[in-house]
């Protein structure tokens, strides 16, 4: 794979594809065998002989081994020039019509690599490798020799290579192939055999335990660095830091009581009813029961939070010897955008600069940036970023600085020099600012240029059109701006790879929007690099630790408990964001308490970004299984422990239980000999031989390819509109499609199938991105949010009834995926909680009756409980005070507003198929001010029933306060029940109405009106109609002492 060798673009269906240089006309791609197809236009190819590939004995008509075995499977059979009926080649797979031959039946060879000859023992010896290699060693005298497919040896050397067998017939010493259990040294009967049986028995007792390793050196040996360091390197690369017991025990106390009041309290409301407010006190009644149900999805996920530790020291010692090849995994970054004009093109090059910056070996790194609007804008400035890399990558890595995006970089404010001590360090840096400005310059005039479309649409500079000009309508695309062959720095070191990909977009197809997007770009790293690792960031996401994906790796790596992990998530931070934190943005309860909690049950949910994934997760593999553990073999000393009968036959059947223990030994190689005897590769990855073959590649590797122009030709065959069609992309392979919350779904169905996950938090934070803080833009947001839940909770692949058969799902797990596809349908009870103290205030009526003494310790209880439970979390947690009080308040503000009209956006596409966008018109923002866009106003449908509630609080405290001084001092005590409860609505929507007067404390008009005249009309129904208020007709006698 060439940088710089032009922009491959095409269409697979319309069989097109051409390179379009910097300055040179369009050229087909050469034709490498000399004939084509005449029914698809590709290739001939050659048979496994080398020779050749003939279709038809009789007329030699020029078709391609796909079109042939498509016709012989699916269409007549018949030749369509000489009408004879196509006879089986070798290699292909039988069909009903077809002659009894002599030859084996060879139909494991549609995917054939090596030879016929040698295939089935290639294909015995490669999966008993993959269930019996752990623990081997490089002092194995003999080695077996395995298929390309799986060790890489014939395909080219890239950086999803990960090498597993020796370079030039001699083995590679490493720590990863250290043998567990080591092989007899010699065999009974041989003369070593006979000198240590001569010996003495504690002689080779100790000889045994030394090669085990529980005896370690004499104690001269421990000052032995070397030693010291292969001792520290086979120690765990991380462990689970448990929550104090002293913070962790009264916190699950005070849960429990918190449980047991709350039955008690809600036993007493609903056996202690109001007569003459009946309807209220229903109402209530129904929202306590649904606040009830909620805590309990949310709290009880929470029972068993761990912290988690890290030794990147370890990882290295392991993985990176000095004089040894770098044994660290591959990894693909995908970074996504879609319209440059919304995500600012400067952003997203920040965000591609720290990847290429990061701590990692640079030839095990591939960046892939995922243009799904087709945009001439996003390219050029690529482009520009990838001549910018060559000067930044080189000063990140001699000064060790951080972050490694220059934005973010040059406008801290703290002292740079700090740790310093190179002398040129200031120079450098100087110099560095200076072209980074330059650079700046250069990415705003190609924005500037961008804002005027010509009529023409856009041209490149060899005058060829801009194939994406027609942004739903274009060939896919791929561009290699950095590779082995041009990517090097200004000091002549290697570069990470970075292609642009836009996949094809045609009318009448369905992309799936950024699942879509993801999944192009999975089976486009499948065939350039295939790393197994693979992480997905945001265009607005930049890498602030640049050891983040080492951080990760200490879990994916991990040979105790790496083998079971679907994907390691990090926490998002943000920047830009106000001191106060108004909205509630960096969202810490949910990031620092309740993925906390989660990781002590099956592993954090997927957030959507800052994620390192293993690639054989998202292809729909189940992780392996250990063998189960035998049971107990006693003697019948003791009676206790059962008699000698039950142990013969336990040890009758010992053998039958090795043998069901090790045909649980299922996972990647089961789950691939599953495929291979069912040829159902087409029907489950697609139509490309090259990706099939990747996804049996663990470790990773790039597929055998006659030469990078046909792997380029292959990424353009994947990435095209009709590529996943009748496969299960998108249903169990990669992002799952079904919601705009795809992220939540894909998280899911790995849990489902028994893979856990990881959170890791680093002291450095990993990654930082921006978040919207203008009040209008953050109920946007969670409204996108809220409406994908409400999508997944009436989808099949929904938390409450999906994945019970079968599933390996825990229940606590299955408690926090309901909670997160429940938790919209909140704000209905929500709001009419929040709109109840307005009715009580100007009704006169309440909600609970009068109640005794004894009967306010329920409440006294539950208030306690309350506040217990948050002081405790906060404590075990590190959650500040202040954070926790703004996500209550954003908690009510999103549920009365963004939330609920989630609710009813989901309804109305669910049921009537209406699909409702609520837009948000833009306005100029403040630029003297660094949170100028905190107080900038935008009008949006969300901000009405807040505002709403506010006001009808508002007036109903106004209206108590009125009648109470109207009706003297005995009105005053059933009062005050009220006014908590109308100051409570109140204070937490007090950001919301701070965001509403903005920093000259104005209201929009046509908030003031909209407010108004729905306040208005609903006190004017309210008074008139009054139907929570049993009504009573006639006199009262007791008042009147006249017998009606």
């Amino acid at each position: 794979m060439e940088a710089s060798a032009g922009l491959v673009a095409g269409s697979h269906n319309r069989n097109e594809l051409v390179v379009i240089h910097g300055h040179e006309e369009p050229k087909p791609l050469k034709d490498m065998s000399g004939q084509v197809c005449e029914i698809c236009g590709d290739e001939i190819g050659l048979t496994v002989d080398g020779d050749l590939f003939v279709a038809c004995d009789e007329c030699g008509f020029p078709a391609c081994r796909p079109c042939y075995e498509y016709e012989r499977r699916e269409g007549s059979q018949l030749c369509p020039q000489c009408k004879t009926r196509y006879k089986r080649l070798k290699g292909c797979p039988r069909v009903e019509g077809d002659e009894d031959e002599e030859d084996t039946d060879d139909i494991e060879h549609e995917f054939n690599i090596e030879d016929e000859q040698n295939k089935n023992r290639y294909l015995a010896e490669a999966m008993l490798y993959g269930k019996m290699n752990y623990g081997r060693g490089p002092e194995d005298e003999e080695s077996p020799q395995f298929p390309p497919v799986i060790t890489g040896v014939r395909s080219r050397p890239v950086s999803g290579e990960f090498p597993i067998s020796s370079l030039g017939g001699e083995q590679i010493p490493s720590s990863l192939h250290r043998r567990v259990h080591p092989y007899p040294t010699s065999e009974p009967g041989s003369a070593r055999w006979d000198d240590k049986k001569e010996g003495g028995w504690k002689e080779r007792m100790d000889e045994w335990k030394m090669q085990q390793g529980n005896i370690g050196p004499e104690l001269d040996d421990y000052a032995d660095p070397e030693m010291a360091a292969i001792d520290e390197a086979r120690q765990p690369l991380s462990r689970k830091v448990p929550i104090a017991s002293s913070k962790i025990n009264p916190y699950r106390m005070i849960i429990v009581i918190r449980l047991l009041v709350l039955a008690v309290f809600l036993r007493y409301r609903i056996l202690n009813p109001v007569h003459d407010a009946f309807g209220l006190w229903l109402t209530s009644i129904i929202c306590e029961i649904w606040f009830a149900l909620s805590w309990i999805l949310d709290q009880f996920p929470k029972w068993f939070p761990i912290d988690r530790e890290t030794y990147l020291d370890r990882l290295s010692l392991r993985y990176e010897r000095e004089g040894e090849p770098n044994m660290l995994a591959p990894i693909d970054i995908f970074v996504s955008t879609v319209d440059p004009l919304k995500e600012p093109p400067l952003v997203t090059a920040n965000t591609i600069l720290s990847i290429l910056a990061m701590d990692y070996p640079m030839e095990k790194v591939s960046c892939y940036l995922s243009d799904d609007g087709a945009s001439m804008l996003t390219f050029e400035v690529l482009s520009e970023t990838a001549e910018f890399a060559r000067k930044w990558v080189p000063f990140c890595k001699k000064f060790v600085i951080e972050p490694r995006a220059p934005e973010m970089y040059f406008s801290q404010k703290i002292d740079y020099l700090k740790d310093k001590v190179q002398p040129t360090f200031v120079k450098d840096r100087r110099a560095m600012k200076r072209e980074y400005e330059e650079f700046k310059v250069r990415v705003n005039a190609l924005v500037a240029k961008a804002t005027k479309v010509p009529p023409e649409g856009w041209i490149m500079q060899d005058g060829t059109p801009w194939p994406g000009n027609n942004t739903k309508d274009h060939p896919g695309m791929i561009q290699v701006f950095l590779g082995h062959s041009g990517g090097h720095d200004t000091e002549g070191n290697e570069l990470p790879r970075l292609v642009y990909v836009s996949r094809e977009k045609r009318p009448g197809f369905q992309h799936h929007k950024k699942a879509g997007a993801m999944n192009a770009l999975v089976r486009v790293s499948g065939v350039l690099t295939n790393a197994p690792f693979m992480l997905n960031l945001d265009c607005d996401h930049y890498i602030n630790n640049s050891k983040a994906v080492r951080e990760a790796m200490c879990f994916l790596m991990d040979p105790q408990i790496g083998r079971k992990v679907c994907y390691v998530q990090f926490p998002q931070r943000f920047d830009g964001i106000d001191r106060h934190d108004r909205y509630a943005n960096r969202n810490t309860v949910f990031f620092d308490i309740n993925m906390k909690g989660l990781d002590g049950i099956q592993g954090p949910v997927y957030v959507g970004t800052g994620c390192v994934f293993r690639r054989q997760a998202l292809y729909g593999y189940e992780p392996p299984k250990r063998p189960k553990r035998p049971k107990m073999v006693t003697c019948d000393c003791c009676p206790c422990f059962g008699r000698r009968r039950k142990n013969k036959k336990h040890s009758k059947s010992k053998h039958v239980e090795d043998g069901d223990a090790s045909a649980n030994l299922q996972g990647f190689d089961d789950d691939q000999e599953i495929l291979m005897s069912q040829m159902n590769f087409e029907k489950k990855f697609g139509q490309s031989a090259i990706f099939v073959t990747s996804t049996f590649m663990v470790e990773g590797g790039v597929p055998p390819s006659s030469s990078p122009a046909a792997l380029l030709k292959e990424a353009i065959h994947v990435i095209s509109c009709g590529y996943e069609d009748k496969t299960e992309w998108g249903t169990e392979l990669g992002w799952i499609y079904g919601s705009i919350t795809e992220d939540i779904l894909t998280g899911f169905k790995m849990h489902c199938r028994g893979w856990r996950s990881i959170y890791c938090m680093p002291k450095r934070p990993a990654f930082k991105g921006s978040a919207p803080i203008n009040l209008s833009d953050r109920l946007n947001q969670v409204l996108r949010w809220a409406l994908g839940s409400v999508e997944i909770f009436f989808s099949r692949h929904s938390p409450l009834w999906y994945g019970y058969k079968g599933s390996k799902l825990k229940w606590l797990e299955r408690f926090a995926y309901i909670n997160t596809t429940v938790y919209p349908f909140t704000s209905v009870p929500l709001l009419a909680y929040c709109t109840l103290p307005a009715i009580c205030l100007l009704t006169g009526k309440f909600i609970m009756p009068t109640i005794s003494t004894f009967a306010s310790l329920f409440f006294i209880a539950l208030f306690l409980s309350i506040f217990a439970t948050g002081i405790l979390e906060l404590r075990w947690s590190g959650v500040s005070l202040e954070e926790w009080w703004r996500n209550e308040q954003f908690w009510v503000i999103g549920g009365i507003s963004a939330h609920l009209f989630a609710v009813v956006q989901g309804l109305l596409k669910i049921l009537a198929g209406i699909d409702t966008n609520f837009t948000v018109t833009s306005k100029a923002v403040d630029d003297e001010n660094e949170f100028g866009e905190l107080y900038t106003f935008k009008w949006t449908t969300l901000l009405i029933p807040p505002t709403t509630i506010l006001i009808i609080n508002i007036v109903g405290v106004v209206a108590g306060i009125s009648d109470a001084i109207n009706n003297g001092y005995q009105s005053w005590g059933p009062l005050f029940g009220k006014l908590f409860f109308s100051f409570w609505v109140i204070v937490h929507l007090y950001p919301f109405l701070k965001g509403l007067m903005g920093r000259q404390n104005r209201t929009p008009t046509i908030v003031v009106i909209w407010s108004v005249l729905l306040a208005s009309i609903f006190s004017l129904l309210w008074v008139r109609i009054d139907p929570f208020v049993l009504k009573t007709k006639g006199p009262d006698t007791n008042q009147c002492g006249i017998n009606c």
